[in-house]
């Protein structure tokens, strides 16, 4: 079929960049955002996040008049919602996922809705907030049916399809990724199909909700669980005083032995989340899973202890942190334990504390209230006594080493 508009619910690091591809294939796109800087930002052709080339993909589609950002929801052909699904704050199981972005955009969404309309989850969710979506949309939407009830003669289409891209690359893999799609029907699904495959040049795969929802949750799940055992790995290591990077080029000479890098923990709005959502929904079965997220979230208290232990060696610690951002050359601090890290320094040590991060401008208040300073590259090697590297951007793998010769340096990943 073909679809002359689309609505896109939330205009962030997904939302934008999947709307700025469509609007390019000739579809007017409606992007709608609870933040009146950002609507203003988009509808200027400017843009509020980093991602690279998306500015200049923005701005055309924008000119042409095929993108526009609005606070309010209107009727469209689709509606994508790319919304965060967070964890429960105040919550006693900290853990626990947070569906009310969801629901929220489900009410928004609900008085536009028209007969054949497709609604399309694309953040990331537990197992069955597909079929909660449809729910709550019936609930606002009495005088529709929906596929729960009707399979393919409902009125309204749902489906799952969870975004698989990796910041710094997202335009890219925004088209050449296969793509997981589950409608709620077998209708629903080939609907969703129609609609991905006039941007999608990978493969479009159909499966059920559930079915794609998981999939997500384990594609991160088992990097995830591969993470930790280089993490913990790296621990062991240290305690045997054996070079854990040389170790790791060691055992990948075998044939069919591929460890990845260890890191100062794991970061990312993905797989620093998702494994959780898989223990939230079977907690006495997801053994391993949860006990990976437990050896990668001790990891960053790990560094601190090595950084302060090192610290302690000085009258007037100085300690520079290279890197705040979650991977590397990007601009996204979410879920970062480099963040973390220094955070944490802040609270339990009385050195001076410098934070390079080439992709920022400021730093965030958690570390600016507390005296952190953003410094360059050169400024912090001239003044620290404890280098600490945190993230492997390129400008700190370009460096010049022999300026640290004098200096206490950890390096969480290997490159110095």
């Amino acid at each position: 079929m073909e679809f002359k508009r689309v609505s896109v619910i939330g205009l962030g690091y997904i939302g934008l960049p999947t709307a700025a591809v469509i609007a390019s294939r000739g579809i007017e796109v409606i992007g709608v955002e609870i933040n009146q800087k950002a609507v203003d930002t988009i509808n200027r052709g400017d843009i509020h996040i980093v991602e690279p080339d998306l500015d200049i993909v923005v701005q055309s589609v924008v000119a042409t008049g095929k993108l526009k950002a609005t606070l309010e929801v209107e009727p469209a052909e689709a509606f994508m919602i790319a919304v965060p699904t967070p964890f429960k704050k105040g919550n006693a199981d900290q853990n626990s996922p947070d569906l009310s972005y969801i629901e929220s955009a489900a009410k928004a969404i609900a008085p536009a809705l028209e007969k054949g309309n497709l609604v399309i989850l694309e953040s990331t969710s537990p197992v069955g907030a597909t079929e909660k979506l449809a729910q709550w949309l019936k609930e606002e939407r009495p005088d529709l049916s929906f596929p729960q009830d009707m399979g393919s003669q409902a009125d309204i289409n749902i489906a799952h399809c969870p975004e698989r891209v990796l910041p710094g690359y997202v335009l890219q893999e925004l088209v050449s990724n296969d793509r997981v799609i589950g409608g709620i029907s077998p209708a629903c699904s080939e609907k969703a199909k129609a609609l991905y495959s006039t941007f999608v040049r990978g493969e479009c795969i159909v499966t059920n909700a559930r079915t794609a929802e998981m999939a997500k949750l384990t594609e991160n799940s088992f990097r995830d669980v591969n993470i930790a055992f280089a993490n913990e790995l790296s621990v062991i290591c240290d305690k045997l005083q054996i070079n854990v990077w040389e170790l790791i080029k060691l055992a990948n000479r075998h044939p069919r032995v591929n460890i990845l890098n260890p890191g100062p923990g794991v970061g990312g709005h993905c797989i620093a989340v998702d494994p959780w959502f898989i223990v939230d929904s079977c907690p006495e079965e997801a053994k391993i899973i949860k006990q990976a997220r437990l050896v990668n979230d001790a990891k960053p208290h790990y560094v601190v202890d090595q950084v302060l232990s090192a610290a302690d060696e000085f009258k007037k610690p100085v300690i520079a942190c290279l890197g705040l951002a979650f991977k590397a050359d990007i601009d996204d601090l979410r879920e970062s334990p480099a963040l973390q890290i220094v955070e944490t320094l802040c609270t339990n040590s009385e050195a001076s504390l410098l934070a390079v991060e080439p992709n920022i401008h400021e730093l965030p208040s958690s570390l600016a209230d507390k005296g952190v300073e953003l410094v360059s590259f050169s400024q912090a090697i001239e003044r620290a006594n404890v280098i600490v590297v945190l993230v492997d951007h390129k400008e700190f793998k370009a460096a010049d080493k022999t300026s640290l010769a004098r200096k206490v340096v950890i390096d969480t990943r290997g490159i110095m």
